[in-house]
């Protein structure tokens, strides 16, 4: 049996951000994860994600988004790889009927939080939108929020870049390496069994992504597990109206099921467009998820979505990725110690808005693992507030 500090489980956005965090205190970590990351079953990857720091979701996000572009900038430095590109960020919708992730005001959160905690932005017209934005299909009806500090990352990056440096400050990385089985143990600690030994730690964090039932199925009824497509859509035309340096990352919230989000081009004129929309209709799990995108399911996409928001990109698919969202009943996060045994924190899987907040959840879960307390407020993303949904 092999004893540490922590031990983290999942070694995705919010996993290896939290292992860096730890290795970086000088505590003794240990993260396992099934695969070798960044891979391509869970969560993280798909090149890019969003970043914006005026959070429509709700205002309690903002101080993790602002704090992790803060420590993107951190690891930068410290790696000499580029993670954050800054492109600005356009969300445009209409104010009412705008849902995103369990917000019903999406787009007026997003201006009010950007007032409140004084981002640069600014409010536009519809007028406004066809002229800075000739992109987009704009509605009579549209209002647009920009903001110059939004831009993507490189998820894939940002994942290896904090493992790479948890290992040069000490921490153990096991990959490849299956949890079968987490055990709180009656002197407060907790034992870990996988497929290749057992070890014992002071805390256990839990950021498995969509695996996370398997660990507490008392919670089944919490993290419900839904595929999403990534899609690449071609630009026959002329690229640059669609280049980082003109084309800001976006989203346009619409109906219920109307919303599009995305990216620039920013692999040249064969890279293709990311385009992607979300879908809570169809639940899955990580063992039985379809891995592969039909044709029906590209044709739907063009038709439905980016035909009627993004003319210029024609019906071309180039690539496309399933991913997967955890979401819990109300979208937002669990970032909570198990009600049950303190000795074992559940880190959230984060319901499809997470990676631009997962370097502060990382530093964090790591306050909490350390010290028993963090300089956040976590206290909306209690699991208490879903006791009822346990059996």
């Amino acid at each position: 049996m092999i004893s540490s500090d922590t031990i983290v489980i999942g070694l995705g956005a919010m996993g290896s951000a939290c292992v860096y965090q730890l290795a970086k205190r000088g505590t003794k970590v240990l993260g396992i994860d099934q695969f070798s990351p960044p891979h391509q079953m869970g969560s993280s990857h798909g090149d890019t994600r969003i970043t914006r720091q005026a959070i429509g979701e709700g205002e309690e996000y903002v101080p993790l988004a602002l704090r992790s572009h803060e420590i993107w900038e951190e690891l930068e430095k410290e790696s000499g790889t580029r993670l954050l590109t800054r492109t600005g960020g356009l969300i445009i919708g209409r104010n009412t009927g705008t849902i995103l992730h369990g917000q019903d005001r999406f787009l007026q959160t997003t201006i009010d939080a950007a007032r409140k905690f004084g981002i640069p932005h600014s409010v536009l017209s519809a007028d406004e939108l066809r002229k800075r934005c000739p992109q987009f299909r704009i509605e009579d009806d549209y209002v647009g929020y920009h903001e110059p500090g939004a831009g993507y990352l490189r998820p894939e990056l940002c994942v290896q870049t904090q493992l790479e440096l948890a290992r040069k400050h000490g921490a153990q990385i096991n990959l490849n390496e299956e949890v079968q089985q987490i055990t709180p143990l009656p002197d407060g600690s907790v034992e870990v069994k996988t497929n290749k030994g057992t070890y014992k730690a002071e805390k256990a964090i839990i950021s498995a992504g969509p695996w996370v039932s398997k660990f507490f199925p008392e919670f089944a009824g919490v993290f419900k597990v839904y595929r999403q497509v990534l899609y690449w859509f071609d630009l026959p035309g002329d690229i640059t109206p669609y280049l980082p340096e003109n084309c800001p990352i976006f989203i346009i919230v619409g109906a219920a099921a109307d919303g599009i989000y995305g990216f620039p081009a920013i692999d040249g004129p064969r890279g293709g467009m990311k385009v992607a929309f979300e879908q809570y209709e169809t639940e899955t799990t990580p063992e039985t998820a379809n891995r592969d995108v039909s044709p029906d399911e590209v044709e739907r996409a063009y038709t439905k979505y980016v035909s009627k928001h993004l003319p210029g990109l024609s019906n071309e698919c180039i690539k496309a990725l399933p991913c997967l969202y955890t979401v819990t009943p109300d979208s937002r996060f669990v970032i909570d110690s198990h009600p049950e045994h303190p000795q074992i924190i559940i880190a959230s899987p984060c319901s499809g808005h997470g990676f631009k907040h997962s370097a502060a959840i990382g530093e964090a879960l790591a306050e909490l693992a350390s010290e028993g307390r963090t300089r956040f407020d976590l206290t909306p993303f209690k699991i208490s507030r879903f006791q009822s949904s346990g059996p």
